[in-house]
């Protein structure tokens, strides 16, 4: 099947570059949602014109580069009202979709999961609902974005009442759902596990450091199934996928892989998902991961930063770090190392180890190897720390069981009475 062939289109309303910029990533959405672009055009103007978005004569250049590229679809940069989508198809030979639209449609080629399903279907329907009179009843072309892989002509086909009863019968759906999220959270903060939230910018590299981390803790078997789906696109995984990981200090943490971010996220996809995104609100730490090869790194990183703490409300212990630092080409760390700021590549694996530090250290504290002697009347709590701990020189004789342990700070006490010494490192 051939694929679709776009133009790009986008209102500047500022001398700066910003637009274009934007006009990238949406390329790389309309790639990302099997398009092809084959020209853009930005007009600068004064206003946004409320008939047809761009000026009449903008217009007419459209329709003509329609013409002799033989588009079939053309892509606007801004979220367009359903009157603008109308009045624009009526002077234009193409379809026509917005930057919303056309986000909507590769969230709906990616959701997996029935969850996710129900939250992309949500949200399509939100932005179709009020676009069905400026569209005078032709809903044909609302069907999807590029691809038509949207709620479908046959859906859209409802009136509005019966639209607005599946967005509460899909609520409803969510609602249960989110009921059974709930409880599979609360059991892990009954037991204490600690969940990590990795947030960042499309295409950072979240899915990749999800599966570089279960490459450390699982042999390679058990690693390859747990691994999740991750490719150099924008979007590529939208459902929240959770794994546990034993931390260097033997603790169990749960690190929990959400949607990406991208500038303009659609508000209809942010109350659809808000659901999942919440997860975040939950954290014990957020993993900012940030592509240091991005053009945009400052945007993108300014852009999640808002998008958490609007969904978090809260201060919840971040660290920042750099992925896909194998790739890079010009001097770009520019901030030392620390606690709080670190660089790896997921890809390679390189740092992942003093990442896992960095979490454990952040989460549980600071631990120490320590000698230990348990009596046989004791032997449980040996088998315990055995189990749970980084045990080493195991020696039993006919009094107990002598060994090193790794231990953390805030267990000692637990185990005063058999600690026989501290290694120095």
């Amino acid at each position: 099947m051939d694929k679709e062939r776009c133009l790009l289109v986008a209102v500047q309303l500022s001398s700066n570059d910003a637009e274009e910029n934007d006009m990238e990533e949406l390329g790389q959405l309309v790639e990302a949602a099997d398009g092809v672009v084959i020209s853009s055009i930005i007009q600068n103007r004064q206003g946004i014109d409320n008939r047809y978005f761009v000026g009449q004569g903008k217009l007419e250049e459209i329709s003509n580069y329609v013409k002799e590229l033989e588009i079939d679809t053309v892509v606007f940069n801004d979220e367009l009202s359903g009157s603008q989508i109308r009045n624009i198809e009526e002077q234009v030979d193409a379809k026509v979709i917005d930057r919303t639209n056309l986000i909507l449609d590769i969230f709906a080629k990616r959701a997996i999961t029935k969850e996710g399903q129900l939250q992309v279907e949500l949200a399509q329907l939100k932005y179709s609902l009020p676009r069905l009179i400026g569209l005078n009843n032709n809903l044909s072309r609302l069907g999807g974005g590029i691809g038509s892989k949207g709620p479908g002509e046959q859906k859209l086909e409802l009136d509005r009442r019966r639209i607005k009863e599946k967005i509460t019968d899909i609520q409803n759906q969510l609602n249960e759902l989110g009921k059974v999220r709930e409880t599979k959270r609360k059991k892990r903060m009954k037991d204490q596990v600690p969940i990590i939230s990795i947030v960042g910018y499309t295409n950072s590299g979240k899915s990749t450091l999800l599966n570089a981390l279960m490459e450390s803790e699982y042999s390679e078997e058990e690693a390859e199934l747990k691994k999740v789906f991750a490719k150099d696109m924008l979007f590529a995984t939208l459902d929240t996928e959770l794994r546990k990981v034993r931390l260097p200090g033997g603790k169990i943490a749960v690190f929990s892989d959400t949607v990406g971010f991208i500038k303009k996220l659609p508000t209809q996809i942010v109350e659809a998902f808000k659901g999942t995104l919440e997860e975040i609100k939950y954290a014990d730490l957020i993993v900012h991961l940030i592509d240091i090869n991005d053009e945009n790194l400052q945007i993108h990183k300014e852009t999640t930063t808002k998008l958490v703490e609007k969904i978090i409300g809260k201060e919840i212990p971040v660290i920042t770090v750099y992925n896909k630092i194998d790739k890079i080409i010009n001097d770009k760390i520019t901030t030392i190392p620390s606690n709080d700021i670190l660089y790896i590549s997921a890809k390679t694996k390189y740092n992942i180890d003093v990442l896992l530090e960095t979490v454990d250290f952040k989460i549980n504290g600071s631990k120490s190897n320590y000698f230990l002697k348990i009596p046989n009347n004791d032997l449980k709590s040996y088998y315990w720390l055995y189990e749970n701990r980084k045990t080493e020189n195991v020696e039993f004789d006919g009094e107990g069981v002598t060994f090193e342990a790794l231990m953390y700070d805030n267990e000692i006490e637990q185990y005063e009475n058999y600690i026989i010494g501290v290694k120095n490192e």
